[in-house]
């Protein structure tokens, strides 16, 4: 059983620090360089994660953090395919003979983990699994420093990191990306795709809509006050203000709007 409970609140902080996320420029072009090689060998991903009924970039994501990317040891612990593990958890797999294929290995992973009774595979379900799986001591020990294993390379982390089981030092720094920013980063690719319930979005968010309130619209009415000349009441309501106001800056009408974009400013 896990050692933190994934309350509304937790999700409330994954989801704002991974909306926040900003890669240090300093380390985009590593992270790009390693998402690249998560995108050219995705079909062995998917070949672990289809059965178990993983997102492919969940199973991309572990064997980063955890073994680098090394298709020739096993994902439970680093050690070499030739054999069985011989380091905890010893023994693995327990079917087969080596040597072990990778997937196989993996797949055997995966289920030791538990990872194929998983079903939350929403952004904060997600990370949620993966810090578990890193360890719980950033966030029930010291929870001022955001786990290194989802947030390095980011804003969100700067240094203090468990050097040893139970030994922190203050002014350590994690020598790899973060796993959290690994997925920002192939999320903001359009690779992937989070599951954040089963009510679909209603898309386009911002539309003309005088009778309904929308927390997008009132961030457009926040956003469109801070230009020149704009004052619009915000009220999270998309009526001819706002829909006006969004003209003034976009060249067009938000969507639905009956005046359409045929009329022009003299």
């Amino acid at each position: 059983m896990s050692r933190v409970t994934l309350t509304d609140e937790l999700r409330q902080d994954y989801r704002h620090l991974f909306t926040t996320c900003a890669i240090r420029a300093e380390r985009a072009a590593e992270v790009d360089q390693r998402l690249g090689g998560w995108l050219a060998d995705r079909d062995r991903y998917l070949v672990v994660s289809q059965p178990l009924g993983l997102p492919w970039f969940v199973v991309a994501a572990l064997h980063e953090a955890d073994t680098g990317r090394d298709f020739t040891v096993h994902l439970h612990n680093g050690d070499p395919l030739t054999e069985r593990t011989q380091h905890l958890p010893d023994g693995r797999p327990l079917d087969g003979d080596p040597p072990f294929s990778w997937e196989d290995s993996a797949v055997d992973a995966l289920r030791l983990y538990r990872f194929d009774q998983w079903s939350d595979w929403s952004v904060a379900g997600t990370l949620f699994l993966l810090e578990g799986h890193g360890g719980w001591g950033h966030r029930l020990h010291h929870p001022e420093v955001p786990s290194p294993y989802l947030w390095n390379y980011s804003q969100h982390y700067a240094q203090g990191r468990y050097v040893a089981d139970d030994s922190w030092n203050d002014t350590a720094i994690a020598p790899h990306a973060g796993v959290a920013v690994l997925l920002r980063r192939l999320a903001e690719w359009g690779a992937l795709e989070f599951v954040e319930g089963e009510t679909p979005v209603p898309w386009p968010l911002l539309r003309y809509a005088e009778a309904e309130t929308s927390p997008w619209v009132e961030k457009l009415q926040e956003f469109l006050n801070t230009l020149p000349r704009i004052y619009v009441k915000v009220d999270g309501r998309a009526g001819p203000q706002t829909s006006q106001a969004f003209r003034q800056l976009a060249g067009c009408y938000l969507p639905g709007d009956p005046r359409g974009d045929d009329e022009h400013d003299p």
